[in-house]
């Protein structure tokens, strides 16, 4: 199995090297080093610093692809007509298992994000600089280069510069959470989707983009659009940063041109000659198929053209001897545990989605099959963030590029592989979360029963709507259990169920029982690194 990767993996490059210059020298490249590799760095107007950007066809590094030039006139204009100083904050929070190109670059070239972020706070105006990270290795790389530059968040500073650190969360790094966490609040969507261009720090029109985004900013406008441009595609000029991992002898985090093979890139990291697939953007990305993997490029046009996505920069190969629905199972599992629990479509659909492909691998046959696309297809374009509709398209691709593998399990006894856990999942050796603040979940049952009262019930159907953990309907309409354990981490869930019962039919008893020791429940099959994880 796959440990977790570390904050700072291999790094290697492709080429030429622009963001990952000077990595041959030092581990870290503080602000003297950072001015002998990349030189000093003029200030650029507003609109010649958006033609820049526009020249080299530059686009958002996190996943999304918003060309950046029109985020910059938008919060630009939107500044101008309410008459206020713009935010800008730069988008750190790296919080996918799978990928750490954000985190190397802060980690070891801090102040190439820096003169990007500077660049874009000098063009607009702007007099607060948030730069938002997860990791403690990246929020004390990033305090330093601050200090360095004597930057800070006084009272008397031109330019107030701060670090917002919020908990290791999928959802966490969703612009809108990043905000909100600035505001002082929660670092998770507020439910409601606004454009921060035009109110996002603040209420303040904010300029908000990843961290590598505001690098290839800044290489650009030292060396221009024209010797940019010689570099990579001449579409998607410039390289890009990805993170190597999965079925793969060193995962490493890769600085490739546009145009660069897939096949090569994965040849660097030592993955299988013949992958039997390979999990393009990161978990809220797309698989693409062996045959497909020969003819993909690293361009974003190139990946989706093959029903790939370039997304975070994540790519992770497996091999032919593992289960890749068994391996997607995983990954729909830590996707449920990572919601905000806001919304019906993410905080249910999302465990009904897991549920559902689990049931596919436990021989549910052609039905369960049907109830899974059903739930990807209700929980997309319905959520208060991203989360669900990116976690809708893994599903999505996993059915759509395993067919004869979903074919096994559907209409056979399965396709008689191991699942070897080679897709990175959890962060430092721990479970996922589940809880939004980012402290531990309880796991397991608790001590609480929760029991229906035939007597009572008239089948209002409420109690699985709230605790969905436990019951569900019948075709009849009534609950399909008369007694249940309740897990604990819906203890509360369950005891709100009991008190908006309209029938009053539902009651919780306490199990006085001695429990049994607790059993570590192997949830891989035996194979490569098996490993046994309590449920």
């Amino acid at each position: 199995m796959n440990e977790a990767l570390p904050d700072v993996p291999e790094v290697r490059v492709v080429g030429l090297p622009q963001l990952t210059s000077g990595f041959d020298l030092v581990e870290r490249l503080d602000l003297p080093m950072h001015l002998k590799v990349h030189g000093p760095l003029e200030p650029l107007a507003g609109e010649q610093l958006a033609q820049l950007a526009e020249a080299i066809n530059l686009k958002g590094r996190g996943g999304a692809g918003f060309p950046f030039h029109k985020k910059l006139r938008s919060v630009a204009e939107s500044a101008i007509k309410r008459g206020v100083r713009p935010v800008v904050v730069v988008n750190g929070s790296e919080d996918e298992p799978a990928c750490r190109k954000d985190t190397v670059l802060i980690n070891r070239a801090p102040h190439l994000i820096l003169d990007g972020a500077l660049l874009v706070a000098e063009a607009l105006g702007a007099r607060t600089l948030v730069v938002g990270v997860t990791r403690e290795s990246t929020q004390r790389s990033m305090e330093a280069a601050l200090a360095e530059r004597g930057l800070s968040n006084g009272r008397r500073s031109a330019l107030k510069a701060s670090v917002q650190r919020n908990p290791i969360r999928m959802v966490t790094g969703a612009a809108a959470s990043l905000i909100r966490s600035i505001d002082g609040g929660p670092a998770i969507p507020p439910g409601r989707k606004i454009s921060a261009s035009k109110s996002g720090v603040g209420g303040a029109p904010t300029l908000l983009s990843n961290a590598e985004t505001f690098a290839q900013l800044a290489i650009a406008a030292r060396i221009g659009p024209e010797r940019y441009g010689n570099t990579g595609l001449y579409d998607e000029p410039g390289t890009v940063m990805l993170t190597v991992s999965g079925a793969v002898a060193r995962p490493m985090v890769i600085e490739a041109p546009t145009g660069v093979p897939l096949r090569y890139v994965l040849q660097l990291a030592g993955a299988p000659p013949v992958p039997q697939g390979v999990l393009t953007g990161g978990y809220h990305g797309k698989w693409i198929d062996a045959a497909t993997v020969s003819e993909a490029i690293i361009s974003r046009n190139s990946l989706d053209a093959v029903g790939g996505t370039l997304g975070a920069g994540a790519i992770l190969p497996i091999s032919q001897e593992t289960c890749p629905l068994g391996e997607s199972l995983r990954v729909a599992q830590w996707l449920a545990e990572e919601s905000a629990g806001q919304c019906g479509p993410c905080y249910l659909g999302l465990p009904a989605a897991a549920r559902g492909m689990e049931d596919i691998l436990n021989g549910g046959g052609p039905a369960a099959l049907e109830a899974l696309k059903q739930v990807a297809k209700n929980v997309k374009r319905r959520g208060a963030c991203s989360h669900p509709d990116g976690s809708a398209m893994f599903l999505e691709s996993t059915i759509k590029a395993f067919t004869d593998d979903l074919a096994a399990h559907v209409l056979g006894n399965g396709c008689g592989r191991p699942v070897e856990g080679v897709l990175p999942l959890f962060e430092d050796g721990k479970m996922p979360t589940g809880i939004p603040g980012g402290e531990p979940a309880e796991t397991g049952d608790s001590r609480q029963k929760i029991y229906v009262d035939w007597t009572l019930c008239r089948g209002h159907g409420l109690c699985a709507d709230i605790l969905p953990e436990v019951f569900e309907l019948g075709a009849d309409g009534f609950p399909t259990v008369a007694q249940a354990k309740v897990p604990r981490y819906a203890e509360a869930k369950a005891l709100r169920a009991v008190r908006r019962c309209p029938a009053l039919a539902l009651r919780i008893e306490e199990d006085t029982r001695p429990q049994a020791p607790a059993r570590n429940l192997p949830v891989l099959s035996q194979g490569r690194g098996r490993r046994a994880l309590g449920r």
